[in-house]
């Protein structure tokens, strides 16, 4: 698969989970929009920048995780099998979140090169 089909298909990952925020998806969504256009590689330009700052350390996933505000956003069980997942993935080299958006996204970041 060529990197920039590799970019296109991840973009649009990252636009359909369920845990990508708002403007990340905007950013995305702007930026499939822009393809093949004169706009394209400021649109790609600002991709990476909120990839850059939304795809989490594995450590800062966990200690939200583990927090009283992380049990007040998730619920108490939902947050304790989130840090228990983090935990795993720290455990296994992950150093990244294992949701499906910054998993997309790491994946495009990989390869930003191709984007800038």
């Amino acid at each position: 698969m060529e990197k920039r089909d590799l970019i296109i298909e991840n973009v649009k990952a990252v636009i359909a989970a369920p845990s990508c925020c708002a403007e990340l998806k905007e950013v995305a969504q702007n930026y499939l929009k822009a393809l093949n256009t004169a706009t394209e590689k400021g649109a790609a330009k600002k991709l990476v920048e909120e990839l850059e700052e939304d795809v989490l350390p594995i450590d800062v996933v966990l200690a939200f995780a583990s927090s009283p505000e992380g049990a007040q956003v998730f619920g108490e069980e939902k947050a304790s099998a989130f840090a228990k997942q983090a935990k795993k993935v720290k455990a296994d080299g992950g150093k990244y979140c294992f949701c499906p958006a910054c998993t997309a996204g790491r994946k495009i970041l990989d390869v930003k090169e191709t984007l800038l």
